[in-house]
């Protein structure tokens, strides 16, 4: 299918052909019929793209300063590596759109195929010819509804949200200022209401259009007719609202909105426009500032908006797609009109030519909107279809067992996030004797990206037909925690080599599941991205150590530092928690370190779980430490380590410095160029054993006994009391 992308590195536009998304449980496959560009909101976003790199930097201060962190934890090399690759991908455009369903994932019955539906989201009503879109950010359109204007739902949503926020009473006076798509809107709905409204945008002809929908009167903000309207139309006490829908970085709208709202008025911020606050202005007459949030409750919750958790409507009465099946009903009813906005169809394949004569002012508009083609007649295909064979199960057979000498070890990724394209796909794209066979994402456009960046053969959404495909050695399970163990157990009883990364499973249901998986397949090739006991540094500190007589003594102190707010670490109802995801490094290391498995787990939390003290127990009397810390200083190195034993003492500072104290002390001799926390190493050593056949780089045994370690830290917790572990098999 084509999907219209822009390079943010580049500003290169372009229509891309991409895999067809897959149509996961909880959503729908959406073909597209009509998809609206926002001239304010992407046209913002085609114009940074096309600046230099410093002057991105500028617009975006909050993005330098989580650069500067990432530094400061992660060095300059994984840091460059990780913002290159994200500004050197193509990133998709659009937001609102209406289609048809195609296809309905499992847990849908409130639409059927061949519905028509208005859908928003930045993530899922793309422009592109077709979107997976999630429950509570579709809504059935109204029967009679032109497909053209249902979509319009996603920017209707959202100024009918900053309309709520306001919260007109019939009879106001309201002024709106901005009068591009979302301002035209807004001036509709204020009118449906029952409102008087004035508009203020400096471009006459968007005056005029927002007379002819219902205002009162508009004009030029700099203009005394502006003044003079809402004096008369007040009796001089002035509006009782105010809708900034401008952007730009004037401060003349929150000005302009001190200046002509009345005493204890409302200014409600829907736009991206400078807030400057002149505080007399605003303290004197006490205004109410609110903002809007897009398009309604529900924005920006992961539970909402992926998972399908609908808000109680007796406590959230208007939600995300409340409001937009209300727009879609205000439209079906003529009490907003958004025909006049429209003020150019562009077929979807010339795409790039109309965002370019928007982008140089060519084509002025208030709206315009991208026509997709009809779909393919039935029994056509809009690509060939090759039947792959399957791989047995539970034969024992695994892929690349036997390879003839010379040949390529083939590789699939199943997910292609930052931390796939950033810290491991980098080493296996330069590496000899590695092909990079498949990648499968459920989102078309990283798929895509990824095949472009590291030449993977083909990129694909259906997992199915990789797993089932002879030729692949070994498959990478890269994706949310939540579907690791799924998905190596598939992959397992395929006849694969799996490399997954942490974690191996979130519960002891999942780790069985995997076990079973590797007895009924009989396969047991299987390696989990514990990485740091391959970290050079830490190697070559060990063997400085030496071995050890008597039991010893392990600190491990981990400063995690806080997450960013929607980070998806966050779900835990669904991705476990933070120590459940990453825990188990930590306890691999001390265990490789120490040369056993863990017997014994106890932990501790401070109030709200945030940090933890988790203490293993080892056979030998040895114990390990692990502070998990949520609430340290963000300058503070991230790992720091000691081990103690026989009189000697190593120490590790963040992977960057290393000492062993004995009769002699040792010092790594300087600083390395960047934190190398073994993911090459383990890349090299996992690759070797695919191609050979040899073991794998860790002992399956090791790596059940470090899952069930970090599984058994929550029910440590739960309990108050240290958890045995059983003898992993």
């Amino acid at each position: 299918m084509k999907q219209v992308v822009q390079n943010y590195k580049s500003g290169e536009l372009a229509v891309l052909d991409v895999p067809v998304p897959g149509c996961k449980p909880g959503g729908v496959l959406v073909r597209t019929a009509y998809s609206l560009i926002s001239t304010g909101t992407e046209l913002m976003k085609v114009s940074e793209a096309g600046m230099s790199m410093l002057g991105k930097a500028r617009s975006r201060p909050d993005q330098v300063a989580k650069v500067m962190q990432s530094v400061a934890t992660n060095g300059v090399p994984a840091t460059y590596r990780k913002v290159m690759g994200k500004l050197d991908s193509y990133t998709p455009l659009g937001y609102s759109l209406c289609g048809v369903v195609e296809q309905v994932g499992t847990g849908i019955d409130d639409v059927k195929v061949g519905d028509l539906v208005a859908c928003a989201g930045n993530e899922h009503a793309l422009h592109a010819e077709l979107n997976w879109v999630p429950k509570n950010l579709y809504a059935r359109v109204p029967d009679g509804l032109a497909p053209q204007h249902a979509a319009f739902g996603t920017v209707g949503s959202i100024a009918l949200q900053g309309v709520r926020q306001g919260e007109p009473r019939l009879g106001d006076a309201a002024l709106v200022i901005g009068l591009g798509l979302i301002g035209q809107l807004v001036v509709q709905l204020l009118v449906a209401s029952g409102v008087r409204v004035v508009g203020v945008d400096p471009d006459p002809v968007r005056c005029e259009l927002a007379e002819s929908l219902g205002a009162a009167a508009c004009g030029d903000p700099a203009s005394a007719a502006v003044e003079a309207a809402v004096a008369e139309l007040t009796d001089g006490h002035g509006v009782d609202q105010v809708y900034l829908a401008a952007g730009g970085g004037s401060n003349q709208p929150v000005e302009l909105a001190a200046r002509l709202c009345r005493d204890r008025g409302r200014v409600v911020d829907i736009g991206k426009c400078r807030l400057d606050l002149p505080w007399n202005a605003y303290y004197e007459k006490e205004l109410d500032v609110r903002f809007s949030r897009s398009y309604g409750p529900g924005r920006y919750d992961p539970e909402y908006e992926l998972e399908g958790r609908d808000y109680p409507i007796g406590y959230v009465r208007w939600t995300e797609r409340r409001n937009l099946a209300c727009f879609l009903d205000l439209l079906a009813r003529d009490s907003v009109d958004v025909g006049p906005l429209v003020s150019h169809i562009a077929d979807f394949d010339d795409a790039v030519e109309t965002y370019r004569r928007l982008k140089d002012g060519e084509l002025k508009a208030v709206a315009v909107l991208f026509r997709y083609p009809e779909p393919a007649a039935e029994g056509e295909s809009e690509a060939p279809v090759v039947t792959v064979p399957a791989v047995e199960r539970g034969s024992g057979a695994v892929a690349g067992s036997g390879r003839p000498a010379g040949t390529p070890v083939r590789l699939a990724f199943v997910g292609a996030g930052n931390y796939a394209t950033s810290m491991l796909l980098p080493h296996l794209a330069q590496r000899d004797g590695v092909e990079l066979s498949a990648v499968v994402t459920t989102t078309a456009l990283s798929a895509a990206n990824a095949q472009r960046k590291f030449g993977f053969a083909r990129a694909t959404t259906d997992l199915d037909a990789v797993l089932g495909d002879p030729s692949v050695d070994a498959v990478f399970v890269v994706t949310r925690h939540s579907s690791h163990a799924e998905l190596t157990r598939k992959a397992l009883l395929a006849g694969k080599a799996v490399f997954v990364e942490k974690p191996l499973a979130l519960t002891e249901d999942e780790l069985a599941g995997v076990l079973a998986a590797v007895e009924e397949s009989g396969n047991d090739r299987l390696q989990v991205g514990f990485n740091r006991r391959f970290a050079p540094l830490l190697q070559e500190a060990r063997t400085r150590f030496g071995a050890r007589t008597g039991p010893a003594s392990l600190r491990y102190l981990v400063n995690a530092g806080q997450l960013q707010h929607g980070s998806w670490y966050l779900q835990q109802g669904t991705e476990g928690s933070r120590f459940a995801g990453e825990g188990g490094h930590f306890i691999d290391t001390a265990s490789w370190l120490l040369d056993a498995d863990p017997v014994s787990v106890y932990a501790v939390a401070t109030a709200g779980n945030e940090d933890l003290q988790v203490v293993l127990r080892y056979a030998d009397g040895s114990t390990a430490t692990i502070s998990y810390v949520t609430t340290g200083a963000p300058g503070f190195p991230k790992e720091t380590l000691d081990l103690v034993a026989d009189g000697k003492v190593l120490r590790l500072d963040d992977f960057v410095r290393a000492s062993v104290y004995s009769r002699k002390r040792w010092v790594s001799s300087r600083l390395p160029k960047a934190r190398d926390k073994g993911q090459n190493a383990e890349l090299a050593a996992f690759v070797k054993a695919v191609r050979t056949g040899g073991p794998m780089p860790v002992p399956l045994e090791s790596l059940v006994a470090t899952t069930a370690a970090t599984l058994a830290v929550r029910t440590a917790l739960a309990g108050g009391a240290p958890v045995t572990l059983a003898r992993a098999r």
